[in-house]
């Protein structure tokens, strides 16, 4: 008997989902959106201060993928490809809005926490401040120091496949990424954080 796709399609590397969505498997192409759904959406999020927008912003990166599907040649790590797409689409949906006169006019919306099953109450509300603080923190950050630290912090990327998504050197990654943990802390300790 044959295995069902999803039973078989998550053992495939990204780039091996490309190449078959690439000969029409739309399979092939539906597991990568499942695979990188939630880090794109998260990464937009934290760009935009907006989880309607995130999601507007993010599914467009999925559909501009698509699109230029035939193109997609493996020189990088897939993450890096994808998240460059989500990167230009965010700085441009930013611009607009800044163009547009709106600015962030909503606060930042939160990723929830994992599960607080067993926490004592006054670790819960310690742990809800300090999330508060830093999602708070991010958003007042300028797009160019958000996108670094979340890049590397939130999604875990490392210095080269930042490098490549921002297209600039790893030095510049470095001294960006230095910048905005120390601008992050100083926004904490204003909003109202203990010094870190």
């Amino acid at each position: 008997m044959e295995a069902k796709a999803d039973e078989w399609m998550p053992q495939l590397d990204d780039w091996e989902l490309v190449a078959r969505a690439q000969a029409g498997d739309e399979n092939a192409f539906a597991m990568l959106v499942r695979r990188y759904q939630v880090p794109v959406i998260h990464f937009c999020q934290r760009m935009t201060g907006s989880a309607e927008d995130a999601e507007d912003v993010a599914q467009e990166a999925f559909v501009r993928l698509h699109r230029h599907l035939k193109r997609l040649k493996p020189q990088a790590r897939f993450s890096t490809v994808l998240f460059g797409i989500a990167r230009n689409l965010t700085l441009n949906y930013l611009r607009d809005m800044k163009r547009r006169g709106r600015g962030q006019s909503r606060p930042l919306e939160t990723c929830p926490l994992p599960d607080a099953e067993g926490r004592r109450p006054d670790v819960e509300a310690r742990m809800g401040e300090i999330e508060r603080l830093l999602e708070e923190g991010i958003a007042r950050l300028s797009p160019a120091h958000r996108e670094v630290l979340v890049l590397r912090e939130i999604q875990g990327l490392d210095y080269d496949a930042i490098a490549t998504v921002l297209k600039c050197r790893k030095g510049t990654v470095k001294s960006r990424l230095a910048r905005a943990r120390e601008q992050l802390r100083q926004r904490l300790v204003s909003l109202g954080g203990e010094e870190i």
